[in-house]
């Protein structure tokens, strides 16, 4: 196998170790993995004329409806003895419709049309598929690749329903450019309205997808949309891989969502679950063919000891076909943009990343601990995506930072664009529930935002879903707590706690935007402060919706603070998408100063300064700058609008001189107010971004 591996040629394996030179001792690692993933592009090529084909088995399992209206059902169930269909169409006979048994595990089933030449099954009535056991039982099961899966409100568990209707959604907008800079809102539809109840698809069409574009947004993160029994799972217990959830509406409803969302330039990533799926068996995929395995490793391995959910066995060419088609159908069917793949570091490493500290040594990525099957697949879902979708963006949620990861396939990379900076958020989470104002650590706060590995694109966030969950706390309650409820009002001043909470609200969020990575991702509703925590119904809090919604109807109220921090998240979004900080090389920072509590560090051409001392303010403070010329105020935190004190002049030209300072060749000298963060752009550089 040694020698093998020698002969295998990474094409462009010398540019990652260019970039980081300390991985050439790990090369055979790099190889092997290549190596594996040369075999299965080979593989498929000989068995299934490639990926293209493969990666649309979507066309012929499940149920197809053929020119004829005859109807063409094919499912994988290896270990079952025989199965069956049955439904609405017959009556719920159980043994009518038998499937034939043909090799690799597979079952097919053809029901020709009925007299008047319409298909023998209906759109929108129910089917199961019955599985028979070697070991005699009967088993009801839904069928993996369904399209459309639904629960009455008297049932407990999901239905397959045939969904054909006999008009769909046609999209007519083309997808928007792959953005330069990513500027992702984080979204759930289900919550996604003040009113308690599950809010639907069409209220996010209509009322939320306004606000994202007013927001200068110009991506959507959809959480939760494959389907999941679990509501409070947040998404995160997927049931059928195939299915839009059918709690927010219909498969057309959001097809129409995604294509008024492309209308307005906006691209939309999926919140893809390939790491686990849910231990449900009726309505699930665990247990199918009546074995422990099918689509996963036989427990404990296929098993997940925190999460209670089955692990993918993703050596099997079945597993493959199934989770790579996946990604296709939400790709073709529904035209999304990309994906954000969730619980990545539980995919890499055979312990899941359950107590394991990662601390960065480069032995814990490689050798007998990392799963690399699941590395391969990931290698493999990324190859064929970016190649069959030149502008499709993944996103990686990997916590143990694996090298590579964000690096293209050819360089012996995984081939993700983008991963999560899941450290700054536990920072900032930290920061407010430990230290007092007087005691932040300048150099460790900057230290969280710049600490990633180079040519490796980090998403970054204040705050994401995780951190709104029940147990914790939103930054804005966090920094406010209980005086949200009265004393967010315009029409008073604002108290101690408000002031403070206000102010550095939007120090935080705009530190992390411009300093944090190459994107910035915000949850809904926390542009302007939503308040309290997130908990989905449940028994523990007696089915209530109260903190399953978003309370956007504050924003509508004047005198209330909460538009002010909207104003502000828009803005920001705004001056980032005119200067393009985003997409320039990571900032030089030129000022961590511990006493004054000031932070300076120029971005693109653009000059960032943060006051984030309690009290003081600081007249004629010098500042470094890169290129020379006349600035302007671009962006200010305290400005009146936003819920600040106004203390700044915009009309105020600020000239650099021909001083070196701080590692920059020029400067000037500006005024900042105490818990303030200023946004300067040269007028005399043209930004083209």
């Amino acid at each position: 196998m040694a020698d093998r591996e020698d002969n295998v040629s990474i094409p462009d394996f010398s540019c990652l170790l260019q970039m980081d030179p300390n991985l050439k001792p790990y090369e055979k690692d790099f190889k092997r993995r290549y190596e594996q993933l040369q075999k299965q592009l080979l593989q498929l090529e000989e068995a299934e004329g490639g990926f293209d084909q493969f990666t649309r088995s979507y066309n012929t399992f499940g149920v197809q409806r053929q020119p004829d209206n005859s109807l063409f059902f094919m499912e994988w169930a290896p270990s079952a003895e025989a199965l069956f269909l049955t439904g609405d169409f017959n009556g719920w006979d159980k043994f009518s419709h038998r499937y034939t048994k043909k090799e690799f595990g597979k079952w097919e089933l053809t029901l020709p049309p009925k007299h008047d030449g319409t298909p023998a099954v209906e759109h929108n009535t129910k089917l199961k598929v019955v599985v028979h056991t070697k070991e005699g039982d009967r088993l009801y099961r839904i069928s993996p690749w369904a399209k459309y899966v639904y629960r009455d409100e008297k049932s407990i568990i999901y239905d397959w329903v045939h969904w054909d209707p006999p008009q769909t959604y046609i999209q007519i907008h083309p997808r928007p450019k792959k953005p330069t800079s990513l500027r992702i809102y984080e979204a759930h539809v289900g919550i996604a309205s003040p009113e308690g109840k599950v809010a639907s698809y069409t209220n996010f069409t209509t009322n939320v997808l306004p606000r994202i574009k007013d927001l200068g947004y110009n991506c959507i993160q959809l959480m939760a949309i494959m389907e999941h029994a679990y509501y409070a799972s947040f998404g995160y217990q997927v049931t059928s891989f195939f299915a839009a959830s059918s709690r927010y509406g219909t498969p057309e409803e959001l097809k129409e969502m995604i294509d008024v969302a492309h209308s307005m330039g906006i691209v939309v990533l999926l919140d893809v679950v390939h790491s686990h799926a849910s231990q449900n068996t009726e309505d699930g995929l665990n247990c199918f063919d009546g074995s422990d395995s099918c689509f996963f490793h036989s427990p404990p391995r296929g098993e997940h000891s925190l999460w209670g959910s089955r692990l993918f066995n993703y050596s099997s060419w079945e597993v493959l076909r199934f989770l790579l088609s996946n990604l296709r159908w939400w790709m073709e069917e529904y035209c999304f943009d990309g994906f954000r793949f969730d619980g990545i570091t539980s995919m890499l490493y055979h312990h899941h990343g359950i107590a394991s500290s990662f601390s960065g040594d480069y032995s814990e990525y490689f050798g007998l601990q990392v799963d690399e099957d699941s590395l391969v697949y990931l290698m493999l879902a990324n190859h064929i995506l970016h190649t069959l979708y030149p502008d499709c963006i993944t996103v990686a949620e990997d916590v143990s930072g694996m090298p590579a990861l964000c690096r293209g396939v050819e360089e012996g990379g995984l081939g993700f664009d983008y991963r999560l900076a899941m450290a700054i958020p536990d920072k900032w989470i930290q920061i407010l529930k430990e230290l007092k104002d007087e005691d932040w650590d300048m150099g460790n706060i900057i230290h969280t935002l710049t600490n990633r590995r180079y040519g490796e694109k980090c998403i970054a966030y204040a705050e994401s879903h995780d951190q709104a969950l029940v147990g914790d706390k939103s930054l804005a309650f966090w920094l406010m707590d209980k005086e949200m409820y009265t004393n967010m009002s315009s029409l008073i001043p604002m108290t101690a706690v408000i002031d403070r909470g206000m102010q550095l609200h939007k120090m935080i969020r705009l530190l992390t935007h411009s300093l944090g990575g190459e994107g910035y991702l915000n949850f809904i509703g926390n542009e302007f402060g939503h308040p309290e925590w997130l908990d989905f119904p449940r028994e523990g809090n007696n089915q209530s919706y109260h903190y399953a919604r978003r309370q956007f109807n504050l924003l509508d109220k004047d005198q209330l603070r909460y538009h002010q921090l909207y104003a502000f998240d828009r803005d920001m979004n705004r001056t980032e998408d005119k200067y393009g900080w985003l997409a320039a090389p990571p900032a030089f920072v030129s000022a961590k100063h511990e006493e004054d509590k000031v932070i300076v560090f120029d971005r693109g051409h653009v000059v960032f300064i943060f006051n984030f001392h309690p009290s003081k303010s600081f007249q004629d403070y010098r500042v470094a700058a890169e290129a020379p010329g006349k600035y302007k105020i671009k962006l200010d935190s305290d400005e009146a609008l936003y819920g600040g004190h106004g203390r700044l002049d915009h009309n105020t030209v600020f000239c650099t001189e021909p001083q070196p300072f701080n590692g920059r060749p020029n400067s000037m000298k500006v005024y900042i107010p105490c818990r303030t963060a200023i946004v300067l752009a040269n007028e005399e550089i043209d930004y083209c971004y």
